[in-house]
C-alpha cells in the first residue's frame, strides 16, 4: 500500500511500510538473534556503568574523559537505535516497519555512527598532544576546547544526516518495498527508488568522505606522528651513536674498496671512530637524564 504526494508537478510514491528481509531462511537464525540480544544487554550495562562512573567521580571530569563520555553515549544511543527492531523481529515476527519509522531509524543509526567516528578522531588528537607535546598538553587540551570540538562535530553531522534523510524522503518508491537487511539500512533503502538519485549519490559520496575517509586519514596521520615522536624520544641518542660509530667505518671501507685512501686520512678516520663515541656517550645520556629529571620534578 502506497501513498502519492505531488510537489511541483512531480509525483512521489511513498509506501506505508517496508519489509525487512534480513536473516530470512538463515539456518539457526535464532542463535544470531540471541547473540545480538546478549551484545545489546552488555552494551547497555557497560556503557551506562561507564557513563555513571564518569559523571559521579569528580576526578574524571577531565578533557580525556569528556571524550570517553561522548563515545559511551553515542555507543549506547546507536545500539538502542539499531537492535530493538531486531528484538521485535525475533520476539514477535514483525518484519514490517512503517515508512516514517524507517527513515527515523536510518537517521539515528547513521547519526550516532558518524558521531562515533569523529569522537575517535578527537580521541586520537588527545593522544597525539599528550605524547608529542606533553608539557603543553594541559594548556592545549582543555575542557572548553574539547567541548567545542565535540559540539561542532554533533552540529555538522546533524546537518549532514538530516540532509541525507530529507533527500531520501524526496525519492519515489514505486517498485520493490523489500529492504535486504535486518534494519533500515541507508545503503539497502537507497537501492529501492525508481526516480533520479543523482543528488542523493553526491550526498552519499560527501558522507563517506566526511565520516569515514577523512577521519581515518586523520587518525592514521596522528599515529604516524606519535610513532615518529616515540621513536625519536626513545631512540635518538642510540641512533646518533650508531651513526657516529658505523658511518666512518663504512666510509673508510667503501673508499678502500673503490679507490686508494691516504694512510693519514685512514688514521684520522680510525682515531675519530674510536674517540668521538667515547666523548659523546656521557654527553648525550647526561642531557637525556637531565630532561627526564626536569620533566618529572
Amino acid at each position: 500500500m502506497s501513498t502519492a504526494s505531488t510537489i511541483s508537478n512531480v509525483t512521489f510514491m511513498k509506501p506505508e511500510k517496508f519489509y525487512l528481509s534480513g536473516f530470512y531462511n538463515v539456518p539457526r537464525v535464532e542463535y544470531i538473534y540471541i547473540f545480538l540480544c546478549f551484545v545489546y544487554i552488555m552494551t547497555v550495562v557497560g556503557n551506562v556503568l561507564l557513563l555513571s562512573v564518569i559523571f559521579l567521580v569528580k576526578t574524571l571530569h577531565t578533557p580525556k574523559y569528556m571524550i570517553v563520555f561522548n563515545l559511551a553515549l553515542t555507543d549506547l544511543c546507536g545500539s538502542t537505535a539499531l537492535i530493538p527492531k531486531v528484538l521485535d523481529t525475533f520476539l514477535f515476527g514483525n518484519r514490517y516497519i512503517v515508512y516514517e519509522g524507517c527513515l527515523c531509524q536510518v537517521f539515528f543509526v547513521m547519526f550516532f555512527g558518524s558521531v562515533q567516528s569523529w569522537t575517535l578522531v578527537t580521541m586520537a588528537y588527545d593522544r597525539f598532544i599528550a605524547i608529542c607535546f606533553p608539557l603543553r598538553y594541559h594548556s592545549i587540551v582543555t575542557k572548553p576546547a574539547v567541548a567545542v570540538m565535540l559540539l561542532f562535530a554533533w552540529a555538522v553531522l546533524l546537518s549532514l544526516i538530516s540532509c541525507m534523510v530529507g533527500l531520501l524522503d524526496r525519492l519515489s518508491f514505486c517498485g520493490s518495498l523489500v529492504i535486504q537487511s535486518f534494519f533500515c539500512d541507508h545503503g539497502a533503502l537507497y537501492q529501492l527508488p525508481c526516480n533520479d538519485k543523482s543528488i542523493n549519490r553526491n550526498i552519499v559520496f560527501l558522507y563517506v568522505t566526511i565520516v569515514f575517509l577523512f577521519p581515518l586519514i586523520l587518525i592514521a596521520l596522528t599515529y604516524v606522528c606519535i610513532a615518529i615522536a616515540l621513536t625519536l624520544k626513545t631512540c635518538t641518542s642510540h641512533l646518533i651513536l650508531v651513526a657516529i660509530f658505523y658511518f666512518p667505518l663504512l666510509g673508510t671501507s667503501a673508499t678502500v674498496l673503490t679507490s686508494s685512501l691516504h694512510p693519514n686520512a685512514r688514521m684520522v678516520n680510525s682515531t675519530l671512530t674510536h674517540v668521538i663515541p667515547a666523548l659523546l656517550n656521557p654527553i648525550i645520556y647526561s642531557l637525556k637524564m637531565h630532561v627526564f629529571i626536569v620533566h618529572y620534578l
